[in-house]
């Protein structure tokens, strides 16, 4: 049985008010007050407007790296958001300050860090930001080196903290090349490598277990920007043969000095809610301020005031996750179930894509992100439009039929690098991309491809093609 959600709500709108009643009645005053009528009106104006939003919670939205928040979660942030507590000063949030110290033990043990130092941040990118900030504050002077595969926000924030930003190239599956790395390291240009855990556009793996040695020869900070993949660590001791699975990564995550993921992906958090991790408690100290009006409090756990740079944030996050991992703990057994589910769902479908006449598979997916490609393009400009029109036609169907995909712009070396014979008639082209990240898309995998390969075989015969 699903969770009741609508009866939770409206426990959590009682529980509110009920505690409201225990500090005794006041007064309204006048210019706060709305007739219901009124905010009626305002509110079937809302609804109407929102029947424009994408269906991010069905299964035929294969599209994005997004999917809608557990019912636990959507409780969960409502119930502690009618509180509305800011985790920023432990006065102003003492019940979900203790909830995001419990959750981000939680995180820190899925890595298998022993010790260390973190918090909740309202997205992956201001992680990602507080990360690289304690790169220059404990290696001043030297620049960050990450993939040309790596997120924009690395770019962005290195150049937002002055620091130098390297870009590496990556291999054909879309990682990391540590030969590229090392020869930057030995100048000493460089004092932190950002390895990705997942990588927006394929879904790739950057080799951390072979880049710890980087750590250890040169003393370089090693980032991890697992925001996507990181809950993938809670099959690092499967031995499912079915998940076709390397654990190494997710093991060695343990030896790297900072590590960031975001709950509102596979955590299954409403936006925004990401996190970062320092395995080096001591880094709190390049956070430390004075301020004359916040209660700040020494001792252990370090209050989260002192080691955040944003200042107020949701308590409502904290709740929102402390509920979930209540329900679906940071196991294998647990939340775990919900990773393998989507990793299955990624190979069936990658091969039924495999099995294909209309579509041909870009790479084999390491994590549930498959990227794939129409079959009747001879050019990458025809597959870029074929691609593209894709997309559209697959949205401007009626609501009970559409599918959600989208599109990845590659450059045009990567399609030969990966076995694609094109002709190359332009720099680079679009083509199709798929986050499985809802375990009910194992259960419809196959319905899934036949409705994409649905939208490209009109294109085929329209241009009197043969598939490749």
């Amino acid at each position: 049985m699903t969770v009741d959600i609508v009866k939770w709500l409206a426990r959590a709108a009682s529980s509110a008010t009920e505690w409201e009643a225990s500090f005794g009645e006041y007064l309204p005053h006048p210019a706060a007050i709305i007739s219901d009528e009124e905010f009626g009106r305002v509110f079937d104006e809302l609804s109407e407007r929102l029947r424009g939003s994408t269906p991010f919670f069905h299964p035929r939205y294969v599209g994005q790296m997004t999917r809608a928040p557990h019912p636990a979660a959507v409780v969960g942030y409502v119930a502690a958001m009618l509180l509305n507590q800011n985790n920023h000063d432990l006065a102003g949030g003492p019940a979900t300050t203790e909830m995001e110290h419990e959750v981000v033990r939680d995180l820190a043990a899925m890595f298998s860090l022993p010790a260390h130092v973190g918090h909740l941040t309202s997205s992956g990118t201001i992680a990602n930001l507080e990360a690289l900030f304690i790169a220059r504050q404990t290696h001043p002077g030297r620049g960050v080196a990450f993939s040309a595969d790596a997120h924009f926000t690395h770019e962005r924030m290195c150049a937002l903290l002055g620091l130098t930003a390297y870009s590496v190239p990556t291999d054909t599956r879309g990682a990391m090349d540590l030969t590229a790395v090392e020869p930057l390291v030995r100048t000493g240009s460089v004092g932190t490598v950002v390895l990705t855990a997942g990588t927006t556009g394929v879904g790739a793996i950057d080799p951390i277990a072979d880049a710890l040695f980087l750590k250890e020869r040169y003393g370089v900070r090693l980032h991890v920007d697992a925001a996507y993949g990181g809950f993938f660590a809670l099959l690092s001791d499967d031995d499912d043969k079915a998940l076709e699975w390397d654990p190494a990564p997710w093991r060695a995550i343990r030896g790297c000095d900072s590590i960031v993921v975001d709950p509102h992906k596979h955590g299954l958090q409403p936006y925004g809610c990401g996190a970062v991790l320092f395995a080096d408690p001591a880094v709190a100290r390049h956070y430390r301020h004075d301020s004359p009006y916040t209660r700040m409090f020494s001792g252990a756990p370090a209050h989260l005031g002192e080691i955040t740079l944003e200042c107020s944030r949701a308590g409502a996050s904290a709740a929102a996750l402390w509920t979930t991992l209540r329900l679906l703990p940071l196991r294998r057994d647990g939340l775990g179930t919900v990773l393998a589910s989507t990793r299955r769902a990624a190979l069936r479908f990658a091969r039924r894509i495999e099995e294909s006449s209309e579509l041909s598979l870009y790479q084999q997916p390491a994590l549930d992100v498959v990227t794939y490609l129409p079959s009747a393009g001879r050019t990458v400009s025809e597959v870029d439009a074929v691609s593209g029109r894709m997309l559209t036609d697959g949205m401007s169907a009626d609501p009970t039929d559409a599918i959600f995909l989208s599109t990845l712009r590659v450059d045009a070396a990567g399609f030969g690098g990966r076995g694609h014979l094109l002709d190359i008639d332009a720099p680079s082209g679009r083509i199709l991309r798929s986050a499985l990240m809802k375990p009910e898309q194992e259960l419809c995998a196959d319905d899934l491809v036949a409705r994409i390969e649905a939208l490209a075989a009109p294109v085929a015969r329209a241009d009197g093609r043969e598939p490749r």
